[in-house]
């Protein structure tokens, strides 16, 4: 299984991420929504900016203002974007599952899924990274890495969308949410030290296997 040999490769090279790098599932909610179009280190900042205000909490970040809040999350950019999404989020907690994150982690993972993906702002990345990372639901997160590393090794193809690049995953692996945790993990660090936009071939931990969709 290629998928399979992949994850052993990256393991082997890497050894364990211990991602997500967050302490709650709230601050993961949150950095997962901080997180589109920016930099981890600009999310750190701005998690630690609203840990040290005391206002990394669901109530606390409730009584924030979008204004304000978009004024304590701005190194990681879009702020005024991302504070309504952080809101939209709170706004169907709230709405759905009284406010607590028990109840909505105990929802079937799929229903939770689509309405999740009802929230304006969540798109599919971000949504899974909740159900993985914060609600350790076994589905796979498809990035920016995931697309490039696997396109450039003939895996996917270009006009392959989210769901078929997931499902692939989902078919080639067992379901379990600790191996896909820490998959995307490797892959996320592989696409930032080595497959960059200007690879790296060469140091590549998997320039010596043969990635094609007829070796599956």
């Amino acid at each position: 299984n290629i998928y399979i040999r992949i994850y052993k490769k990256l393991y082997a090279f890497y050894g364990p991420q211990h991602w997500w790098p967050a302490k709650t599932r709230l601050e993961i909610i949150v950095g997962a929504i901080l997180t589109q179009n920016t930099a981890w280190n600009n999310v750190e900042t701005a998690v630690k900016n609203l840990k040290k205000q005391r206002i990394l909490s669901i109530n606390g970040l409730r009584k924030l203002n979008c204004a304000k809040l978009a004024k304590r999350i701005r190194s990681s950019g879009y702020y005024n974007i991302k504070a309504k999404r952080i809101k939209n989020f709170l706004t169907f907690l709230f709405e759905s599952y009284q406010g607590s994150l028990d109840k909505m982690f105990r929802e079937d993972p799929s229903i939770l899924r689509e309405n999740l993906l009802s929230v304006n702002g969540l798109g599919p990345e971000t949504v899974d990274s909740i159900l993985l990372y914060a609600g350790n639901y076994p589905v796979f997160v498809v990035d920016a890495y995931t697309k490039r590393i696997f396109l450039r090794h003939n895996l996917i193809g270009p006009a392959d969308n989210y769901e078929a690049i997931q499902a692939g995953f989902m078919s080639g692996l067992e379901k379990d949410a600790q191996l896909f945790n820490e998959y995307h993990a490797l892959i996320v660090q592989l696409g930032k030290s080595l497959c960059r936009k200007k690879p790296k071939c060469s140091e590549c931990p998997l320039k010596d296997i043969e990635l094609n969709k007829r070796n599956n």
